[in-house]
């Protein structure tokens, strides 16, 4: 029967990865004891548990081992007194971006109009032509920025034309409206009074309110 093969990955039950830490702990401080004697190796091994509990082996003293792990590697470090490659490129690096930084400086002091004591004619001519340069681009610019602005402001003059003539509109409506609704109103009025005082004469004489005195006359 063929042993299973277990898939390394971390355990998650606890007491299962214990059991399984134990074993295999013991297991690594054999190895390494057997390394150090068939290969007269010096071995040195710190092992801590989950629970930050320390185990340790040494095939001599560990603090032999220590000592002599400290001295190999530090022998092995470079020489801090002399700089590395890697520093002298960026040293060099360093001071051509200071350079530069000092020559764009003094460039710009003089397009402020300092530091011109020491400019021949062309190079003083040169410096005008730059400005005059910059002053052409920044006017240029200026120029852009004022026909975006007048664009903007005839959008909204057009806005509040449209919509002045909307309200204008309206107010007209309502006029003819209100007009409409009067018409209407006086001539109601109109038939009222109309009717009211159509020949009231008639109906007053149509009923007869004469008193007639006497029997009335008997027929035989």
């Amino acid at each position: 029967m063929t042993r299973k093969k277990i898939q390394i990955k971390k355990i998650d039950n606890i007491a299962a990865r214990q059991v399984a830490f134990s074993k295999r702990r013991k297991g690594l401080f054999k190895k390494a004891k057997e390394l150090a004697i068939l290969c007269d190796a010096e071995i040195g091994l710190f092992v801590f548990s989950a629970s930050g509990k320390l185990f340790d082996y040494a095939s001599s003293s560990m603090q032999g081992l220590l000592e002599r792990h400290n001295s190999v590697h530090s022998e092995n470090l470079p020489n801090l007194n002399e700089p590395s490659v890697e520093l002298q490129l960026e040293s060099n690096m360093r001071a051509k971006l200071n350079e530069e930084v000092e020559k764009k400086t003094h460039e710009l002091r003089q397009m402020k109009g300092e530091e011109l004591q020491g400019l021949g004619m062309e190079e003083l001519k040169k410096l005008e032509k730059s400005l005059q340069g910059g002053l052409n681009r920044v006017s240029e610019m200026m120029d852009g920025r004022n026909i975006d602005l007048i664009h903007d402001i005839e959008r909204k003059v057009d806005m509040l034309v449209e919509e002045n003539q909307r309200l204008n509109q309206l107010q007209e409506v309502e006029k003819m409206t209100d007009q409409m609704q009067n018409m209407q109103g006086n001539s109601s009025e109109s038939i009222v009074n109309n009717c009211s005082s159509s020949n009231p004469s008639q109906d007053y004489d149509s009923s007869d309110t004469s008193l007639k005195l006497g029997l009335p006359s008997l027929e035989y």
